[in-house]
C-alpha cells in the first residue's frame, strides 16, 4: 500500500523542552556514529505529542539523527504504526478486522465508526474530536471484537458497548479498559476451569496502570515520568 505525507504540512516542529530532553538521552543509548538507531522511537514521541507524523518532525528528527531525510522518511511511511495525517484531537480509533475479530462483530463497529466519526478511515469527524481506522490483528483474538484507543485495548465489545464508549471519550472521559463483557482478562467465556481458588487483584496489570495513569489518551509532554538516562 502506498503511503504518502499529508498535503498540507505545519510551517515547523519542535519537541516540547521535556520531550527534547527525553529524545537526548534516548540518543545515548547508541554508540557514537549509530544514532540513526534511534529513529523509530524518536518518530514515536514526536507522533506521541502531536497525534500524527508531518514533514517537519520527519525532517526535525533526520537532522537530530543525522541522518538523510530520505532515510527517515523511509521508515516514517513503511510502518503503518504511524499516523502520516491528521487525527481527532481527542481519540484516533483502531478497529481491528482480522479473522477473530471480523467473524465477532468488527464489521458492526466499523458500521458505528462510519456512521458516528467519518465515513471514510483517516477521515476527522465534523467535530474535529474522532477519527478511525481498520488496523490489522492485534493480538486480542480471545477478547474478540476490539479496538485500540489511545494506549489500551477495549475488547469484547459488543455494538451497544462500543457506541458507550465512544460517547464516553466525547463526554471528556476516560472509560474503563480491558474486556467489556465482566472477564478478568482473557480466561474462557464460562468461567474458570483451573485455579478457582485463586484470588487476585481487581483488574488486570494492564487495566490497572491505565487506572492508575487516568488519562490514557492524551498527548505526551515528556513530564510524565522521569527521565531514564
Amino acid at each position: 500500500m502506498l503511503r504518502r505525507l499529508h498535503s498540507e504540512q505545519p510551517e515547523s516542529f519542535a519537541f516540547t523542552a521535556a520531550n527534547q530532553a527525553w529524545a537526548e538521552a534516548q540518543l545515548t543509548k547508541f554508540p557514537e556514529g549509530r544514532q540513526a538507531s534511534g529513529v523509530i522511537p524518536l518518530l514515536w514521541r514526536a507522533q506521541e505529542q502531536e497525534g500524527w507524523l508531518s514533514k517537519p518532525a520527519i525532517e526535525s528528527i533526520a537532522d537530530m539523527l543525522g541522518m538523510a531525510y530520505i532515510r527517515a522518511l523511509e521508515v516514517a511511511t513503511f510502518y503503518f504504526m504511524f499516523q502520516l495525517k491528521p487525527v481527532g484531537s481527542v481519540a484516533h480509533i483502531q478497529v481491528c478486522g482480522t479473522t477473530s475479530c471480523m467473524l465477532c462483530g468488527a464489521e458492526d463497529l466499523i458500521g458505528i465508526c462510519k456512521e458516528v466519526i467519518a465515513p471514510n478511515a483517516h477521515e476527522i469527524s465534523s467535530d474535529g474530536k474522532f477519527s478511525w481506522e481498520e488496523v490489522e490483528c492485534l493480538g486480542a483474538c480471545t477478547n474478540a471484537p476490539m479496538a485500540q484507543i489511545g494506549k489500551d485495548y477495549y475488547e469484547d465489545l459488543t455494538a451497544d458497548k462500543f457506541r458507550e464508549i465512544l460517547k464516553a471519550f466525547e463526554n471528556g472521559e476516560v472509560p474503563t479498559a480491558g474486556p467489556q463483557n465482566g472477564r478478568f482478562a482473557a480466561e474462557p467465556l464460562g468461567g474458570l476451569t483451573s485455579l478457582k481458588d485463586m484470588k487476585g487483584e481487581a483488574a488486570n496489570g494492564s487495566v490497572a496502570l491505565a487506572n492508575a495513569f487516568g488519562d490514557t489518551i492524551k498527548r505526551i509532554q515528556g513530564d510524565e515520568v522521569p527521565i531514564i538516562k
